[in-house]
């Protein structure tokens, strides 16, 4: 499998088709796969509250598009904001383990996350808002 601009076009209209504003596409041959490895497609306007995952770190790397990853202290507060932009020369974050955050996406943006696996939906008590 080669990732180019066909696949991310296409994982882009799914994205556009849906109503979260995001897709992913899967790299992992499972849930339970002790890697996560997808490509996340992300467009402006999509809902993601700020959330952590006490399991795992995260790791996005920047495909295409523009977007800042926000990082947050436990009441809320936002601690850092990083663009990613790779006219910027900024193509990624590291996310640490139980670190609150979310994405502000600019423009439709494609990005390679990994995190260890298996996969674990988000409980309540790691979405803070």
């Amino acid at each position: 499998m080669i990732i180019n601009d066909e696949l991310l076009d296409k994982v882009t209209a799914e994205a556009e088709a849906s109503p979260r504003l995001r897709m992913n596409y899967n790299l992992h041959e499972s849930l339970d796969a002790k890697a996560q490895r997808l490509i996340n497609v992300l467009l402006p306007g999509t809902p993601l509250p700020i959330h952590r995952h006490k399991h795992t770190e995260e790791t996005y790397v920047l495909l295409r598009g523009k977007m800042f990853v926000v990082f947050y202290d436990d009441l809320g507060g936002q601690t850092e904001r990083y663009l990613l932009d790779p006219t910027q020369g900024n193509y990624g974050v590291q996310i640490p383990k139980g670190r609150w955050h979310t994405v502000e996406v600019v423009e439709p943006s494609a990005i390679l996350e990994v995190k260890d696996g298996p996969y674990t939906p988000l409980q309540p008590e790691d979405i803070l808002y």
